[in-house]
């Protein structure tokens, strides 16, 4: 039997608020344990939330991103179950009335383009976090976490692989960080995924039993317990087996997914209106307010790009990838005045590979975008020759300086004296007969031969689009 699998995420989006989402208490990441857990984290009797605005703001602004319904008005809810990191007793969240309804993003998976459907996304606080081994024998509780702002995105179940479900996280990863609601920290527990999984013959409508492996903040984790995930459910049926809906745990260290409890419905959360805090109400301003504010989004960009600068699909494509890499090549651009095409080269290729190897991040490069563009100036304007130019190039990642220091240090600059190279050609036609002879004879690979002798006597510093002219006038 073929199998199909069913793929929908529920991601945790950590909100880029200074406070709390129902107090004053800061959120900065690293803070000794409980040193951020206020009156309202560690729920004392009599304390009230008060909604942070910002917050709103945030949800706001990915409702408009995603091409979302933003809702008028929502309403917080209290989410009802017993866990030591949870003081309340509750979770406040959204349940029937969130904040932001229907939208879709849509991903580049290989060749075909997918369009994931989000279901909704809603406002909701974090709960503490235990702490285990600390102290021999015993757990302990952190609060700090406790009332830091959080987004659920929801999609529906749309995605068909481990492909399609990495593919869309990596495109929100980058949409929330672009937009500026999120900064994305996935090893800070920033940005978390809930990835529910489930099999059904193919070429059915009906679902199968579900299974939601919790909080993946990894790219690779995701894959990996996809694909173990989905071919566990395939061998449990075909054995004769039936699936439990439950929530799972992924184990990288094994590559494997475990069972840690039954799935609760929502249902089982017993949600009501919470009492303390009123209907959240939002108005066309505030829509309009979020809007003026607002980044040009990817695709617009991606489009702009290539009508603005002829770039290819895909040149436009890689470089809008990511915010700060598509500000790095702006910047670039701006200062280099010359041909966008030939940026993009070194930004797509040079650049990204060093970054890729020093594992950095592009607004972290030790080559800055006006340095880039003053060595483009100099391959522009045949100082030296491309292949001159990634040796600079090097030297400019090394720290060695710009790459008119570099030039000038190491004497790279590229001789464009006609005369010059006319010399030199006259000397490898002379000592070089052989290979003359056989290229008048109609082999080609010999020019090659001569225009590589012609480059080896001036050292590599020979402008190579001279040298070629010269040697083909004269071999006419």
């Amino acid at each position: 039997m073929q199998w199909e699998v069913v793929i929908g995420l529920e991601t945790h989006t950590q909100l880029k608020t200074n406070t709390k989402i129902f107090s004053g208490a800061s959120i900065k990441y690293g803070a000794e344990p409980n040193t951020q857990a206020d009156e309202v984290s560690i729920a004392l009797p009599g304390v009230l939330p008060v909604l942070n605005a910002e917050a709103v703001r945030c949800a706001i602004k990915f409702g408009l991103a995603v091409n979302a319904e933003i809702a008028p008005r929502s309403i917080f809810a209290r989410k009802n179950y017993f866990y030591p990191d949870l003081p309340k007793g509750y979770q406040i969240s959204q349940y029937e009335l969130p904040v932001v309804g229907k939208g879709s993003l849509t991903v580049q998976v290989g060749d075909q383009e997918k369009t994931v459907r989000i279901t909704r996304a809603h406002l909701e606080e974090d709960a503490g976090k235990s702490v285990h081994g600390a102290q021999e024998g015993m757990s302990g509780i952190d609060l700090n976490r406790a009332g830091t702002p959080l987004l659920e995105i929801v999609t529906e179940p749309d995605m068909r692989s481990a492909a399609e479900a990495v593919a869309y996280a990596k495109k929100l990863h980058e949409l929330v960080q672009w937009i500026d609601i999120c900064d994305g920290n996935m090893q800070e527990g920033s940005f978390r995924c809930d990835v529910n999984v489930s099999v059904r013959p193919k070429g059915t409508e009906k679902l199968g039993t579900r299974r939601e492996i919790k909080n993946l903040n990894s790219f690779k984790f995701m894959q990996q317990a996809i694909e173990y995930e989905t071919q566990w459910q395939i061998d449990t049926l075909e054995d004769g087996g039936t699936i439990q809906q439950a929530t799972v745990l992924f184990n990288p260290e094994t590559g494997e997914t475990r069972a840690m409890r039954s799935k609760e419905e929502a249902n089982d959360y017993l949600y009501f209106p919470d009492p303390d805090l009123l209907p959240l109400a939002i108005s066309q301003a505030d829509i309009n307010a979020v809007k003026a504010t607002m980044p040009e989004l990817p695709e617009a960009m991606k489009s702009r790009f290539e009508q603005q600068y002829g770039l290819p699909a895909y040149d436009a494509a890689a470089i809008t990838a990511s915010k700060p890499m598509a500000d790095y090549f702006v910047s670039t651009i701006q200062a280099f005045g010359g041909e966008a095409k030939q940026a993009s080269n070194w930004v797509m290729g040079s650049l990204s590979a060093k970054l890729n190897e020093a594992g950095l991040e592009v607004i972290n490069s030790p080559v800055s975008a006006q340095a880039l563009a003053g060595l483009l100036k100099r391959i522009a304007d045949n100082t030296i020759s491309g292949k001159m130019a990634k040796d600079v190039f090097e030297a400019m990642w090394a720290g060695e300086g710009d790459a008119d220091d570099i030039i000038a240090k190491k004497g790279l600059k590229q001789v464009s004296d006609s005369g010059a190279i006319e010399a030199i050609v006259d000397q490898v036609l002379a000592a070089n007969a052989v290979m003359v002879a056989e290229y008048k004879a109609g082999k080609e690979k010999a020019f090659n031969g001569l225009v590589g002798q012609c480059m080896k006597a001036s050292q590599g510093k020979a402008n190579p689009a001279q040298v070629n002219e010269i040697l083909k006038k004269k071999l006419a």
